[in-house]
């Protein structure tokens, strides 16, 4: 049936014999026999081997083992069970399993094609120094438009993050339906079945500005690759190297000069993807953004430290609405 189809789907002998695997002589006594209201030939029957009884056990070993069980740990095996064949027909039978596992499970790429309004990434990277502080860059990135955003933060609090995306929505002046981030400990607290538990105080900052805080798959940079692609242009345009021959930030607000000329040089020349400048295509996706809150979300009151039974010290945010505890 796949021969047919593959004629059906080309009008052509040579071309269905090259999707079918098959000769083009093949396709064309095939496609006779079909004109000629006759059954379909089938293929020349199969002899039982003398692993065909082991072959489940072999597909439960290389399940269990992902792939990756060797063949002769496996004629190992079975021939403790009573296997009387060869190595050599156990490798082929395994190296078959191998494929066939590997094929069910490998990932296909697609293409992406973003709907305005919809997604927004962000990410961090390894900042300047600016006035002999270590910073940390903050990269936002709005996937329709590829409108970018890039702020410099002292670190990586909770507090901090929700401060930058604050500012950072503000700018484009609109709120999506997604903020897509990596797997932090202020947004994903752990993973239960291959679940994400979402941080509670991150559920709460979503519902304040009504969009959903989604995680990408662990250790896999490809499933945000719009911020990864920004935090490479902005370390490369803003932190100093011999390349770029960029002189030292003698402060925190000379940084931030910085990253608010280089977002303004990113948004207005044309992607090119697009072809477009982002910051055009940005003002034709802000109809199709949810309204920025009057009122940014209160994540804290600075933070406060705690100490346990053993006397260890341990710094935490104080949230808005609760008593700051300090441990003296």
């Amino acid at each position: 049936m796949n021969i047919l189809e593959a004629f059906d789907l080309t009008g052509s002998l040579r071309d269905a014999a090259e999707l079918a695997g098959c000769s083009h002589h093949t396709v064309a006594r095939y496609v006779a026999e079909r004109e000629r209201g006759r059954a379909v030939p089938g293929g020349p029957a199969r002899r039982a081997g003398v692993i065909d009884e082991f072959l489940p056990k072999l597909e439960e070993l290389v399940e269990r083992s992902k792939g990756k069980i060797r063949a002769d740990v496996a004629h190992e095996k079975i021939t403790a069970m009573g296997y009387a064949g060869s190595e050599r027909t156990t490798r082929r039978a395994v190296a078959g399993l191998k494929a066939a596992w590997a094929a069910g499970r490998r990932r296909v790429f697609r293409p992406w094609i973003a709907e305005p309004g919809m997604w927004a990434q962000y990410d961090f990277g390894d900042g300047p120094a600016a006035g002999g502080v270590v910073t940390v860059l903050f990269c936002l990135w709005l996937a329709w438009s590829r409108f970018r955003v890039v702020l410099p933060l002292l670190d990586k609090s909770q507090p901090s993050v929700q401060s930058a995306i604050d500012v950072a929505l503000r700018r484009i002046g609109g709120v999506p339906a997604y903020l897509l981030t990596d797997n932090e400990k202020t947004v994903t607290v752990e993973h239960i079945a291959g679940i994400p538990v979402r941080n509670a105080a991150a559920v709460e900052f979503g519902r304040h500005y009504g969009l959903t805080v989604a995680t990408c798959v662990p250790y896999d940079p490809a499933s945000k690759g719009g911020s990864e692609s920004t935090v490479k242009l902005a370390k490369a345009d803003l932190v100093p190297t011999d390349a770029n021959l960029l002189g030292e930030y003698g402060s925190f607000a000379a940084l931030e000069a910085a990253c608010e000329v280089f977002c303004g040089q990113v948004n207005a020349r044309p992607h090119r993807i697009t072809r477009r400048a982002p910051a055009e295509m940005l003002a034709e996706e802000r109809a199709r953004l949810h309204p920025v809150p009057a009122a940014p979300f209160t994540a804290a009151l600075g933070v406060t430290r705690r100490v346990d039974a053993m006397s260890l010290v341990f710094s935490e945010p104080g949230h808005f609405g609760h008593s700051a505890r300090t441990a003296a």
